[in-house]
C-alpha cells in the first residue's frame, strides 16, 4: 500500500495547531491563576500581609508589668518590687562597636569574650542581661553610646528576709512564681506586660521621626493573707530558740484560727534568705558539687514541712481517737481502766510511755496520763470499720485543701490490711504518718463544734492601688462530729493541760486546751525522736491553735518537757496581741 507525501504534511499541521492550542489554554490557566490569587491576597488577605511588612519595619520589646505585693494581716508589705534594668544590643545601630563592649564588659561583670559575641551578633535585638541595679543602668544610659538599650524593668524584693521563706516563696528571673505564694497566686499577682514599639528603616535603623510607642503594662493585684509579720517573727524566733538550746535538726510551728482556718504564723526552723534562694541555708560549700547534687539540696531546703513532709503524730493523735470513741459511744468520762505498763493485743505487748503502768484510772485520767493502753482499748471498741469510718470522716484520708503548692497525702494502712494490732498502734498514734496541716485542720474541726475547716493564707484581693476586689473564699464541711462532742473533748484537753502531761503549757489567767506527744522514728533502734505539743486557747472556745514539732532534739526529749513550754511561751505574747484577755483582766474589765 502506497501512502503520499501530502498525508504526512496535512497531519503534521494538525498536530502543531493542537500544540499551540494546549501551550495558550495552558498559559491562559496560569495566567487566571496568578489573577486570583492577586486578587485573593490583595482583597481578602491584605490585612495579614500590611502586618507582616509592618513587622518588618517594627522593633519589639517587652515591659515587664509590677507584680502585685504580698501584705500581711495588718497591711505589712512582706514582698515587693524593686526597680531594676534590662539591657539589651541592636547590632544595626551600634557605631563604635569598641566602645560598647568595653562599657559593658565593665559595668556588667561579664567577660569580653561573652559580651564581643552577642555584640556582633547580627539580630534584630540581643539581651545582655537582665535584674540589673538600676544605678548601674543609669551609667550605662548615660554613656549615650548608639545601639544600647536599657528598659527598666522588676524584680522581687523581699523586705523581712527570710520570715516565713517557706510559706511566700520567690520568683525566678522572669519574676514568675516558683514556690510557696508566689506560684499558688501566680494568675493575681503576675498583672499583664507592656510593649515597647520602635520603627526601623529597610537596614533596621530606627527611624527618629517616627519615635517610640509604648503599649503600657498593668500591674498585677496585691494578695493581702492572713499570715501576721508579728506574730510570724515571734514564733520563728521561739523556734530558733528550742531549736539552738535541744540542738535539734529542724522546728516546725502552725499557729491558726480553729474557726475559719486563716493561718497567722508558719515556721520551718532553718528558714532561708529570700533575696538570694539558691544559697544553701547550711553554709556547705557547693563548689565541689555537681548542678544536681546542688538542686537537690535547694530543693529540701525550700520544702515547707508544715505540709510537703509526713511525720508519725504520736500522742496528739489520741485526740483523733478520743473524738470518734466519744462520738460512736464506745466511751464516756466515766469508764475505767486498768494499766499494768502495756496492753496485750493477739500475740503482741504493746507498751506504754509508763513501763510501770498508771493502775486504775478514768477515761480522762487516761488522756491526763497519755496512757497508751487506754487509747488501745478504745480503738479496739471501735473496730477497724468504724475506726475507718470515722478516719474518712474526719478527713484524715484526703488533703486539707491548703493554698500552697505540694501538699501531701496521709499514708495510712488499706482497711483489708488492717488487723487489731495496726489498730491499735494507729489508735495511740504510730504506724502511719500524716502532715503537720492535716493533724492541725482535723484537731480544728473537733474542737469548733465540728466544721472541718480549709486552712489558708490568702483572705483577699485588692488592686495595686489598694482598692477592694474581691474576699477569697474556701470550702466548710459542718457535722464531723456533734457540738456536744466537741464541747466533751475540749473540757478533757482542758484538764490534760490543768493537770496532765500539758501542764508546762498552763497560763495563769488563761484556760488552755491540748495534748503532748512523743514519738520515734524509723528504724527505732536509730534512737531519733520526734516531740510535739498541740494546745489551743481559750479551751472553751478556741480562737488560736498551735502546734510545735520538734525533730530529733537531743537530751531530754519528751513532748510535755520541751515543746509545751515553746507554745505556753508563744501563747503568752500573742493572746494579748490578739486581744483575747486573761480571765481576770476581762473580770476587772466589767467590773469598770
Amino acid at each position: 500500500m502506497t501512502i503520499s507525501a501530502g498525508f504526512f504534511v496535512r497531519k503534521n499541521k494538525t498536530f502543531h495547531k493542537k500544540k499551540i492550542w494546549v501551550i495558550f489554554l495552558c498559559c491562559l490557566a496560569m495566567l487566571m491563576g496568578l489573577l486570583g490569587r492577586l486578587i485573593y491576597l490583595m482583597g481578602f488577605r491584605s490585612d495579614y500581609y500590611y502586618e507582616k511588612a509592618e513587622d518588618l519595619h517594627e522593633r519589639e520589646r517587652d515591659i515587664k508589668a509590677a507584680r502585685g505585693e504580698i501584705l500581711d494581716a495588718s497591711g505589712r508589705v512582706l514582698a515587693a518590687n524593686k526597680t531594676v534594668c534590662t539591657i539589651s544590643v541592636i547590632h544595626s545601630q551600634i557605631e563604635e562597636p569598641e566602645k560598647v563592649i568595653r562599657l559593658l564588659t565593665e559595668k556588667l561583670g561579664i567577660s569580653e569574650e561573652e559580651i564581643r559575641k552577642k555584640v556582633e551578633k547580627v539580630s534584630s535585638i540581643e539581651r545582655i542581661q537582665t535584674n540589673v541595679e538600676k544605678e548601674t543602668g543609669d551609667a550605662v544610659r548615660e554613656a549615650g553610646l548608639k545601639g544600647i538599650k536599657v528598659d527598666e524593668d522588676y524584680k522581687r524584693y523581699y523586705p523581712y528576709q527570710s520570715m516565713a521563706s517557706k510559706v511566700l516563696g520567690f520568683t525566678g528571673g522572669d519574676n514568675q512564681g516558683i514556690i510557696g505564694l508566689e506560684v499558688e497566686y501566680e494568675e493575681v499577682l503576675s498583672g499583664t506586660p507592656g510593649k515597647i514599639l520602635t520603627t526601623t528603616d529597610a537596614r533596621g535603623i530606627e527611624i527618629d521621626e517616627i519615635g517610640e510607642s509604648r503599649i503600657e503594662p498593668v500591674p498585677g493585684d496585691n494578695l493581702r493573707i492572713s499570715l501576721d509579720a508579728n506574730i510570724q517573727k515571734y514564733v520563728q524566733q521561739a523556734a530558733a530558740k528550742v531549736m539552738e538550746e535541744k540542738q535539734a535538726e529542724r522546728v516546725s510551728i502552725l499557729l491558726m484560727n480553729p474557726q475559719n482556718g486563716e493561718i497567722y504564723a508558719c515556721v520551718n526552723v532553718p528558714e532561708f534568705d529570700l533575696n538570694d534562694p539558691f544559697t544553701l541555708n547550711t553554709g556547705e560549700d557547693t563548689s565541689a558539687m555537681s548542678q544536681e547534687e546542688k538542686q537537690d539540696l535547694l530543693n529540701q531546703m525550700w520544702r515547707n514541712p508544715c505540709l510537703n513532709d509526713t511525720y508519725e503524730p504520736g500522742s496528739t493523735f489520741k485526740i483523733i481517737t478520743m473524738s470518734a470513741g466519744l462520738e460512736e459511744g464506745v466511751v464516756s468520762l466515766e469508764d475505767t481502766f486498768y494499766c499494768p505498763g502495756y496492753k496485750l493485743v493477739d500475740d503482741r505487748r504493746i507498751h506504754c510511755a509508763n513501763r510501770r503502768g498508771h493502775g486504775s484510772q478514768t477515761f480522762v485520767e487516761g488522756a491526763e496520763n497519755s496512757c497508751n493502753p487506754v487509747f488501745i482499748e478504745v480503738g479496739l471498741r471501735l473496730g477497724v470499720d468504724r475506726y475507718y469510718k470515722y478516719f474518712t470522716q474526719f478527713g484524715l484520708l484526703k488533703k486539707t485543701g491548703i493554698d500552697l503548692p505540694g501538699e501531701a497525702g496521709t499514708i495510712m494502712h488499706k482497711k483489708e490490711n488492717m488487723g487489731n494490732v495496726e489498730l491499735a498502734t494507729v489508735s495511740f498514734g504510730q504506724s502511719f504518718q500524716i502532715t503537720p496541716i492535716q493533724l492541725a485542720t482535723t484537731v480544728s474541726s473537733l474542737i469548733n463544734g465540728g466544721s472541718r475547716i480549709t486552712p489558708h493564707f490568702g483572705v483577699s484581693v485588692e488592686s495595686s492601688d489598694g482598692t477592694y476586689v474581691k474576699k477569697l473564699e474556701y470550702p466548710v464541711e459542718t457535722g464531723i462530729v456533734s457540738e456536744e462532742t466537741s464541747e466533751t473533748v475540749r473540757y478533757i484537753l482542758e484538764k490534760v493541760v490543768a493537770e496532765g502531761s500539758g501542764r508546762n503549757a498552763g497560763i495563769e489567767g488563761y484556760s488552755i486546751g491540748g495534748k503532748t506527744a512523743t514519738s520515734q522514728t524509723l528504724p527505732r533502734s536509730a534512737n531519733r525522736y520526734i516531740s510535739s505539743f498541740l494546745g489551743f486557747a481559750p479551751a472553751e472556745n478556741p480562737r488560736v491553735l498551735a502546734l510545735c514539732i520538734i525533730h530529733n532534739p537531743q537530751g531530754v526529749y519528751y513532748g510535755g518537757t520541751i515543746a509545751a513550754p515553746v507554745v505556753r511561751s508563744i501563747f503568752e505574747n500573742v493572746l494579748p496581741y490578739l486581744g483575747i484577755q486573761a480571765e481576770e483582766d476581762a473580770e476587772t474589765e466589767k467590773e469598770q
